[in-house]
């Protein structure tokens, strides 16, 4: 790491995905640009915490799924004193290969790293403490800030990161627990419950919601229930948390307003995240959060303060690596004044639970409720012949498309693979491209992208009706 500099063209506050890209943007315009991370580690809570640390995990759960639903050929069970660490065991070599990797990226740009903390003293001044607690006033004309976020943590279950945990420290456990009670039906609950139920663990997922994952439609989260439950997960849906403790010898009670009780080893709560702004004096920039505790910005990324741009969790929805990654870059290049016209609001969701689901574009009730007359065409996963071979015919595709069956207004997908295969519907809406394109591709056999043709040949059969 180079010697802090007194002034910089813009600086990036916050390393994870929306960081990197802002810095990056920033520096092939040719401007002097800085990146500053509290954290020792580099690339934010997504790499070291999130997203690549759970996924990893699925791997493994996979593997074991795949191997229990194969016992004719190996009667598989996880040991009783399984440590986590053999579940994640390639996880710190996936770390350091992606670490050095974006270290790489960085420093060939000229970017200055530096490891601290950064607060505002006003909108161009940014002080920087040290690991050492000394400080530097720097000189900014441009920040962008992308610091992320942490989870929410409500004043009724105590937190302590060995018996009841976070999204953060869920990974922290020395043992994989005999059961586990997760609190929430969101992204971040339903691809812990499922991952820990595949590999065995007695998971019971508990929300005030009837269903999880309610922004999608039903017949979506429907296959996942089906699927979390046959596994042998639980859930509890319309549940309001009253109480949650350690009862001090082995279990994790929570106690449910309508009279429920449930025991487990471990439980994670899932409540959300928040705005990871602590410490950043936001009010010396005239700044502050809006009423849901975020950064807000306008259409172009922009704070309310004209040189102040923010981009990633900080700002809210959807919370995605892959869209705060786009959010960074554009952050950068509306700071700049560089055109590039505006995002695109086609973003692909991608939910890694087991199994996976996906959409982009409308779901079936927005359309509903948007346009007069929808068509509908699904492809369940067990129509096509990989789906088949590798077992995968839990799973099934939809398109929506107008009331003519031409337009494409969104794709949805539950089943092993939708993360990937969403993005050749993506790209077809990106295109333009109506429904028959799906009917008019070869597609190789046997994939699951086939399920592309199924449906758009329902959509063409319904034309005319």
């Amino acid at each position: 790491m180079r010697k802090i500099q007194a002034s910089y063209d813009v600086m990036v506050i916050g390393s994870g995905p929306a960081g990197q890209k802002a810095a990056i943007q920033a520096a092939k315009a040719g401007q002097s640009v800085a990146i500053i991370e509290r954290d020792s580690l580099f690339g934010g809570a997504c790499v070291h915490r999130g997203t690549i640390p759970s996924k990893t995990l699925r791997e493994n759960a996979l593997r074991v799924k795949h191997m229990r639903q194969n016992a004719a050929l190996a009667d598989f069970e996880l040991s009783e004193a399984t440590e986590m660490v053999t579940l994640i065991d390639r996880l710190d070599e996936v770390l350091k290969s992606h670490d050095r990797y974006m270290r790489k990226q960085i420093d060939r740009n000229g970017i200055d790293r530096i490891h601290g903390r950064a607060s505002f003293i006003d909108n161009t001044t940014i002080k920087i403490t040290n690991v050492d607690g000394t400080t530097i006033d720097v000189s900014v004309k441009k920040v962008i800030i992308a610091v992320g976020s942490y989870p929410r943590k409500p004043e009724n279950i105590p937190i302590d990161h060995e018996n009841i945990f976070d999204s953060d420290s869920m990974l922290s456990m020395l043992y994989l627990p005999s059961s586990l009670t997760v609190l929430g039906g969101g992204v971040i609950a339903s691809e812990y419950a499922s991952i820990f139920q595949a590999l065995g663990v007695k998971v019971t997922m508990i929300d005030r919601y009837p269903t999880p994952l309610g922004f999608l439609d039903s017949d979506m989260t429907d296959v996942f229930l089906k699927a979390f439950t046959a596994m042998g997960g639980t859930w509890m849906g319309n549940k309001k948390v009253e109480k949650v403790y350690w009862d001090e010898i082995n279990e994790v009670v929570t106690e449910c307003e309508d009279g429920t009780v449930v025991r487990s080893q471990k439980l994670l709560c899932a409540a959300g995240r928040l705005a990871n702004v602590d410490g950043l004096q936001l009010e010396n920039a005239g700044l502050s959060l809006n009423d849901k505790g975020l950064v807000s910005v306008d259409d172009t990324l922009c704070t309310e303060v004209e040189n102040i741009y923010a981009a990633g969790d900080v700002i809210g929805p959807p919370s995605l690596a892959s869209a705060s990654m786009e959010q960074g870059r554009r952050a950068a290049c509306n700071a700049l004044g560089i055109d590039i016209g505006g995002m695109s609001q086609l973003i692909p969701a991608g939910i890694y639970s087991i199994p996976e689901l996906s959409s982009v574009g409308l779901t079936e009730k927005q359309a509903r409720e948007q346009h007069d007359k929808i068509i509908i065409g699904t492809a369940k996963f067990a129509e096509v012949a990989r789906g088949q071979i590798s077992g995968n015919t839990e799973g099934m595709l939809k398109i929506i498309a107008d009331s003519q069956g031409k337009k494409i207004l969104g794709v949805m997908l539950v089943g092993e693979g939708s993360t990937e295969v969403v993005h050749i519907g993506h790209m077809a809406m990106l295109c333009d491209a109506e429904v028959d394109i799906f009917v008019e591709s070869t597609f190789n056999f046997p994939t699951l992208a086939e399920a592309y043709r199924i449906a758009a040949l329902e959509i063409l059969a319904k034309r005319s009706q």
